[in-house]
């Protein structure tokens, strides 16, 4: 065999990457110990989760009444209980080293998971080296100590566990993920189509209500104290975003960014993306259009199908990246849910390595630029929407290695 020959066989073989991954995670961990060791840590929201800990852990159950130096407690129960765990790990707060180890070997418990997924997918070991070498990823875990690395391990896990078809598990991890952070829901319209055409209508309710319980079980502490204020606190969906620190939207301008109807065009184009992917690429298991494929559901006559795992990971990152795109502000933060999906969603768009790269490469510099500016932001916006528009257009491709059941539930 040739050099050009031995080069595309080992970039382009996903069976090559049972033993590159490992390769990957052990560089990787080498250069995590490298950034604990020789870059400060950056306080930002660390001390304030430490004074919310301590005001639970001191008895108080009214959210509206945990609050930190730098605002209230915004966030689910699920990341009550963690910062719990980490509170007594780390001293109270005060050992931020011990804290950044549990950060980095939780960075590669989630790479290590993600290179699985990739893996199960047949993803191309071309892409695999873009998995370890994002400069604001590992910021993001191990010198922000962000609760976004604890989200995306859940989200990451929940997927690698619908690819192997245990959907209970997957459900349970989701919503233990959604405890922790709410960027999660994001998931939720691929969940309810891929549980619907493996196992039909009721099962795919029955896990709903399975999310939801968890829910209220994680809540229940703060709900018989305070239930209204639980809810507003931890699943505010109406937040207004400070314009100062968005990373994605800056070049529309700060008056029409804090408008209300730039929300209302956001929210309508993130139904219309999901409506569109839908009828275009997600039903294609059931073999029927969205009127009869409804129709069938209702009446009980649906068939359920064998879903790859390339459609199963495909689904669930393209209504990730729709929910992202459509989002009125993100924070860099975020990008602990993008930057492992964006080179598979690059993939399953069809398009060239050397453009995968040169597109993987422009994100992460948008990522990087703080605060952002009206270039980065629309940089930002541009690479995400070529990754939703690119799988659509490719969707036949991206979406098309299915098997649709004989019989009829």
């Amino acid at each position: 065999m040739d050099l050009k020959h031995l080069i595309s066989e080992l970039c382009l073989n996903p069976r090559h990457t049972e033993w590159i991954a490992p390769l990957l995670v052990l560089g990787d961990a080498f250069l995590c110990t490298l950034i604990i060791w020789k870059i400060p840590y950056t306080e930002i929201d660390w001390t304030t989760y430490m004074q919310q800990i301590a005001l639970y852990i001191s008895g108080e159950r009214d959210y509206t009444l945990i609050k930190g130096s730098t605002g209230p407690l915004v966030y689910p129960a699920g990341h009550v209980y963690s910062y719990t765990a980490l509170y007594h790990l780390t001293d109270e707060g005060r050992d931020i080293l011990f804290g950044q180890i549990l950060f980095a070997v939780l960075y590669l418990a989630t790479l290590a998971v993600v290179l699985a997924c990739y893996r199960q997918s047949g993803a191309p070991p071309y892409l695999l080296p873009l998995l370890v070498l994002s400069k604001r990823l590992h910021s993001i875990f191990m010198l922000r100590l962000f609760n976004d690395g604890l989200a995306a391990f859940a989200m990451w896990t929940a997927i690698l566990l619908f690819q192997n078809k245990k959907w209970t598990d997957g459900v349970t991890v989701w919503s233990l993920g959604v405890g922790i952070k709410m960027t999660l829901l994001l998931l939720a319209p691929a969940i309810a189509v891929v549980t619907v055409l493996s196992l039909s209508l009721m099962p795919s309710i029955r896990l709903g209500a399975l999310a939801v319980l968890i829910q209220v079980l994680l809540a229940t502490p703060f709900l018989q104290s305070n239930p209204t204020g639980y809810v507003a606190r931890a699943f505010e969906l109406t937040r207004q975003f400070l314009f100062k620190w968005t990373v994605n939207w800056r070049f529309v301008g700060e008056e029409l960014f804090l408008s209300k109807q730039f929300s209302v065009v956001l929210l309508a184009l993130h139904i219309c993306l999901l409506g569109v992917f839908v009828a275009t690429g997600w039903l294609r298991p059931s073999g029927s259009n969205l009127p009869a494929f409804l129709r069938n559901l209702l009446q009980g006559r649906q068939r359920t199908a064998v879903l790859s795992k390339p459609f199963i990971m495909t689904v669930m990152l393209t209504s990730l990246a729709i929910g992202l795109l459509c989002a009125r502000s993100l924070h860099y933060q975020f990008f602990a849910y993008l930057s492992w999906a964006t080179p598979f969603l690059l993939w399953q768009a069809g398009f060239h390595p050397i453009i995968i790269y040169a597109i993987w490469a422009l994100q992460e510099w948008a990522w990087n630029v703080y605060l952002s500016t009206n270039l980065s932001s629309a940089v930002v916006v541009g690479s995400l929407a070529v990754q939703v528009f690119g799988v659509l257009l490719n969707n036949r491709k991206a979406l098309g290695d299915t098997r649709a059941k004989e019989h009829a539930q």
